[in-house]
């Protein structure tokens, strides 16, 4: 069911500073921040040539990430995020086989575009998994 690994996202409390430090000490590719306020956060992408590293900070104080932030103030792993064909044929044997899907079940537009949805972490060895349909 799942593709490649499209991203690897890790919370930081400074974007800038994080962006910067790819973009400059590893000379990565960096995009642009963009704002994406039905998610409540910032992300900026370092561009890999096999995958990608999201990095995220919150966007306004009901940022659901601000939670992780707090907790980890120096930010941390935060997701890993899998490609599927078909994120309805996904969802639906997620949840035949018992897993949980976070929200209401519907996917969400994500970063890319493409609609997404997220899954619970306890259900995957401890890691907040993202899918995201090509």
């Amino acid at each position: 069911m799942i593709g490649r690994l499209n991203h690897v996202a890790i919370v930081v409390p400074d974007l800038a500073a994080a962006a910067a430090t790819y973009k400059n000490t590893l000379g990565a590719d960096v995009s642009e921040p963009q704002d994406l306020p039905d998610h409540g956060v910032t992300t900026v992408f370092v561009n890999l040539p096999n995958t990608k590293i999201e990095l995220l900070h919150p966007l306004g104080d009901g940022s659901p990430i601000a939670k992780f932030l707090a907790s980890n103030p120096s930010g941390g792993m935060h997701h890993v995020c899998y490609e599927v064909e078909d994120i309805y044929a996904s969802r639906d044997k997620l949840k035949a086989d018992g897993m949980r899907v976070l929200g209401d079940g519907d996917p969400r537009i994500g970063a890319h575009g493409k609609p997404v949805l997220f899954l619970h972490p306890k259900d995957f060895c401890g890691t907040l998994v993202e899918i995201e349909q090509v």
